[in-house]
C-alpha cells in the first residue's frame, strides 16, 4: 500500500508539472530535518528482560534499576538508557495528570497508559500498579483488575499496596498466573490512614511490622517488593532476612535495588520535591525557556526562517498565480 501511494504521489506531481517535495521520508535521508542526531539503543542490542533474569540479578548482588514511565516517550527512554524493569506508577495520576493524589486515578486511565508505555518499550520487564479501590474490595475484583492489566494493558506484572492483609489477594492473584510485585513502608494510598506522607519503621514497633509485612508477601509468592520511606538501616535489615529482591525509593543504598518517578528525576514536576529525590536534569526550566525562546521568535517574525521552509520553481509558481487568480 505504501508503494501504491508512493507511486500515486509521483504520478500527480507529474500531471501538475513538477517534482513534488517531501515533507519526509523514510529512513536515513529523515535525519536532514533534523538537527539531533539518531539517540543510540541499548534496547536495540540487549535481550527482553524477563523474571527469571530479575532473579539472577538478585542472586548475584546486581542492583536492579527501576524507573517510571507514564507514555510512549518516556517508555522508550527508559529502555533505550537501559532500565531493567519499567514501572507504570499510579505516581502519573500526580505528574502527568495533574491530580492532587494518587487515589484519583482509574483502571481506565491506567490502561490507557500502560497500552502506551508497552508500545515504547522493548526490553525492560513491565509492571503495571493497581489503581486504589481496584483490588481492596474483594480477591475477585483484584484478580479480575489484574486479567485487565496484563491483557488490556500488555503489563507482565502487577504492583499492589499493603502489606499482610493483602497477602490472601496477592495469594491469588499469583496463583492466576500473575506475578506480583509488592508495595510496603510508605504507602501513598493509603497515606490519609499513616497521617500523610511520613517515614515509616523509625519505632521499634513500625520496624517490626515492617518485617512481619515484608515476611507475608514473600510467602504470599511476589517475586520482590518496594520499600519506600523507611531509614536505610531499617531497610537493609529487612533486605538481609526475606528472599526476595527489595527495590527501595527512600529507603538507601541497601536494597536490592532502586525505583524513581521518571518525571520526578528529570525536573517536569515541582509541586514538592520529596528528600530522597535526585534530580538528574531540570526539564522544567529548560524546556520552559525554549517554548519561549520559540514564542518570541513568533511575534518577532524570524520564524520559521528559509530552511523550514519548501519552495517552488519560479516558473511553476508564476503558473500557480495565474491559475489562483482566475479563480472566482
Amino acid at each position: 500500500m505504501a508503494l501504491l501511494r508512493a507511486a500515486a504521489g509521483r504520478m500527480r506531481a507529474r500531471a501538475l508539472g513538477a517534482a513534488a517535495e517531501p515533507m519526509f521520508e523514510l529512513g536515513d535521508r529523515c535525519r536532514q530535518y533534523s538537527s539531533y542526531p539518531a539517540a543510540e539503543s541499548t534496547a536495540a542490542t540487549r535481550p527482553k528482560v524477563t523474571l527469571t533474569d530479575i532473579r539472577k540479578m538478585y542472586r548475584k548482588k546486581e542492583p536492579i534499576s527501576v524507573l517510571t514511565a507514564h507514555d510512549y516517550p518516556s517508555a522508550l527512554m527508559a529502555d533505550r538508557a537501559g532500565v531493567d524493569i519499567t514501572l507504570v506508577g499510579d505516581s502519573l495520576a500526580m505528574v502527568a495528570l495533574g491530580y492532587e493524589d494518587t487515589n484519583q486515578l482509574s483502571l481506565d486511565e491506567m490502561l490507557y497508559h500502560c497500552r502506551a508505555v508497552q508500545r515504547g518499550n522493548k526490553s525492560a520487564f513491565l509492571v503495571g500498579d493497581m489503581p486504589f479501590g481496584t483490588y481492596e474490595t474483594s480477591v475477585r475484583d483484584a484478580i479480575a483488575s489484574s486479567v485487565r492489566l496484563i491483557g488490556e494493558g500488555r503489563m507482565e506484572a502487577v504492583k499492589l499496596e499493603g502489606g499482610r492483609e493483602m497477602s490472601e489477594t496477592i495469594r491469588a492473584i499469583t496463583r492466576a498466573g500473575i506475578p506480583v510485585l509488592g508495595h510496603i513502608g510508605l504507602t501513598p494510598q493509603r497515606q490519609a490512614s499513616l497521617g500523610g506522607f511520613r517515614v515509616q519503621g523509625k519505632t521499634v514497633k513500625s520496624a517490626t511490622e515492617l518485617l512481619d509485612n515484608a515476611y507475608a508477601l514473600q510467602d504470599a509468592g511476589v517475586f520482590g517488593m518496594v520499600i519506600e520511606a523507611v531509614p536505610e538501616e531499617v531497610a537493609r535489615i529487612v533486605t538481609e532476612r526475606i528472599s526476595v529482591p527489595t527495590i527501595g525509593i527512600g529507603a538507601g543504598a541497601g536494597c536490592s535495588g532502586q525505583v524513581l518517578v521518571q518525571l520526578d528525576m528529570l525536573g517536569n514536576f515541582d509541586r514538592f520535591t520529596p528528600k530522597f529525590l535526585k534530580k538528574y536534569e531540570n526539564n522544567l526550566e529548560r524546556i520552559t525557556a525554549g517554548i519561549r525562546t520559540y514564542v518570541g521568535e513568533v511575534k518577532a517574525g524570524t520564524f520559521p526562517a528559509a530552511e523550514h521552509t519548501y519552495t517552488v520553481a519560479e516558473t511553476q509558481l508564476a503558473a500557480i498565480k495565474q491559475a489562483l487568480a482566475e479563480i472566482k
